[in-house]
């Protein structure tokens, strides 16, 4: 691993989605199709930021 667990930050699904700006079910999608992984704590997901922001790089290098 390569960052110690204290310094990773997790969000919410409706946190991702507002980042995102899709809706929540979209974010639940792309947990379940395994293209944003999430870690679940009981019934509800948590997204580390780094993966959201590795989802998101591709997206805007195709733009520019």
């Amino acid at each position: 691993m390569s960052r110690d667990l204290s310094e990773m930050r997790f969000l919410t699904v409706a946190e991702v989605a507002d980042m995102m700006r899709v809706s929540n079910m979209t974010v639940y999608r792309l947990v379940h199709s395994g293209e944003l992984p999430a870690v679940r704590f009981g019934r509800s997901f948590r997204i580390p930021e780094s993966a959201v922001a590795n989802a998101v790089a591709p997206s805007i290098s195709e733009v520019g």
